[in-house]
């Protein structure tokens, strides 16, 4: 659980890292907010699968929008990040999809 977890910081926080340089933004409050996002997240993603564990691609995917959602609203109310919500919500899109797809195929 904390391989993955320092796994998806690092994809993530490579992708708003991105993010900032493209807009011209400090990244510094993005990241902090994201890296406390992401435990908060990590948590409920694995509490899902394994309450769920019969159903775990269903569980996975459920869990995956509901933490896009979640991640969407919290970029956004975390005032220093300064995102509009269109952006807080694909820039979360764009974080856990990288994410999603680079730990689908990683042996961990």
């Amino acid at each position: 659980m904390i391989l993955t977890l320092f796994i998806t910081i690092i994809i993530e926080c490579l992708v708003l890292t991105g993010y900032s340089f493209w807009r011209r933004r400090s990244a510094r409050s993005l990241l902090i907010s994201s890296i406390c996002i992401n435990i908060l997240t990590q948590s409920f993603l694995w509490l899902g699968l394994n309450l769920f564990f019969r159903h775990y691609l269903v569980a996975l995917m459920v869990s995956e929008v509901l933490i896009w959602g979640i991640e969407s609203i919290l970029l956004y109310s975390v005032t220093a990040n300064q995102l509009p919500f269109k952006d807080a919500v694909l820039l979360s899109l764009s974080m856990n999809l990288t994410s999603f797809a680079i730990g689908w195929f990683l042996p961990v």
